[in-house]
């Protein structure tokens, strides 16, 4: 199969983050394993999704992980001109669908190279890993790659996270956390406000103290400027309370995303919020001893990528890509997670992020055709023992 087919076989498949993926799970294990290569599913705890992982070449160490993820956003609301789930060729050198881009364009790219990685006389051995719910929160990547660590006698050196990056190098990633924030008051009429305790009072305070600790960090030049902004961020996205404007709200919560360069620690500043929320609540017992505050995980952090411009993998990539300069990007992706786990990883992938998430996404054919030729220079340096 051409890559062009196997990514119109791979965007066919509509599965949103948060639902199943067996289906395209199933079929990718299928194409794969017809090349009598073994695969590896991690499956949740239901068993209604799974990552796959699998090697291909020999059993040694210094291995390289090629990574990707299986679900997509969806297109509710969006403004296509097109069926989102079947690829699209207008003749304009775009491949138009959902997940063209983001990301199944790179896993198309792989899958099309495996029959010449089969071929070779690999030295050094290719592993895929495809998983889950990454659109969600990256809530699969830390359980694929800590899979691979473990499953595996031999110890995989380098993760290359094929995120639409135009094939340039990306080095790192601010890490996220998202928040839930509940703030408990006391119910009353409007006109009791210092009688009473307000949620939706509160809670806007709690917001100020949040976007002060953004503007702290910026006023102590809390700076990597290879990003932008080159801060961390705090932002309040959703906030609810209150059922009208003559009672005082009794409760209030409000969802807050936290975007940290490497330097800061995102433990650490939510310890702070915390230890604050404590002397707000101690003060306002006095006045309702019911009064609370609790902040709970939306979904779990996901780590920051800082791989430095010496590593081996960087010298790895600008070899296999073409490109050399370095960049780094705002969002997040499963790198960190990977490189968490020890192995030295880096996004590079086909396509551009500015397709990503909207609507008549496409992917570039040329940014396809390279994607493969990535690979095949991959494949290359593995029949040499070059990394």
């Amino acid at each position: 199969m051409t890559v062009e087919n196997i990514l119109a076989k791979l965007v066919s498949f509509p599965v949103l983050g948060g639902e199943s993926n067996l289906s395209i799970i199933q079929w990718i294990k299928e194409y794969i394993e017809s090349y009598d290569v073994k695969v590896n599913l991690v499956s949740n705890e239901e068993e209604k999704k799974a990552s796959l992982h699998c090697r291909i070449g020999p059993e040694v160490d210094g291995g390289v992980i090629l990574s990707g993820h299986t679900d997509v956003v969806p297109v509710t609301g969006q403004k296509w001109e097109t069926d989102p789930f079947q690829l699209t060729d207008k003749g304009d050198g775009n491949l138009y669908a959902r997940g063209s881009c983001d990301m199944k364009g790179f896993l198309a790219c792989c899958l099309a190279a495996l029959p010449q990685m089969v071929k070779s006389d690999l030295k050094k051995p290719i592993y895929f890993a495809f998983s889950y719910d990454e659109e969600i929160g990256c809530l699969a990547g830390s359980e694929l790659a800590a899979a691979i660590k473990n499953f595996y006698t031999e110890t995989p050196k380098y993760a290359i996270i094929g995120e639409p990056s135009l094939m340039e190098p990306i080095v790192g990633q601010k890490g996220i956390y998202i928040l839930e924030t509940y703030v408990q008051g006391s119910e009353g009429h409007s006109s009791r406000i210092k009688q009473e305790v307000s949620a939706i009072h509160e809670s806007m305070r709690l917001i100020l103290w949040l976007e002060n600790k953004m503007n702290q960090l910026i006023a102590e030049k809390q700076f990597d400027n290879r990003f932008h902004p080159p801060h961390s961020t705090i932002h309040i996205g959703l906030v609810n309370g209150g059922i009208a404007p003559n009672i005082i709200a009794d409760k209030a919560h409000f969802f807050w995303d936290l975007r940290t360069i490497p330097m800061d620690d995102v433990y650490a500043i939510v310890a702070e919020f915390e230890a604050h929320c404590k002397e707000r609540e101690k003060e306002l017992k006095k006045i309702f001893p019911d009064f609370s505050i609790k902040t709970i995980e939306n979904h779990p952090v996901v780590p920051h990528l800082d791989t430095k411009d010496d590593a081996d993998v960087v010298d790895l990539i600008k070899s296999i890509s073409g490109k050399s300069k370095l960049n780094t990007v705002s969002y997040a992706s499963e790198a960190g997670q990977f490189a968490d786990e020890g192995f030295q990883s880096i996004i590079c992938g086909p396509g551009s992020i500015a397709q990503a998430h909207r609507a008549n996404e496409f992917i570039a054919k040329e940014q396809l055709e390279k994607g493969v030729e990535m690979i095949q220079k991959l494949i290359q340096k593995s029949l040499s023992d070059e990394f």
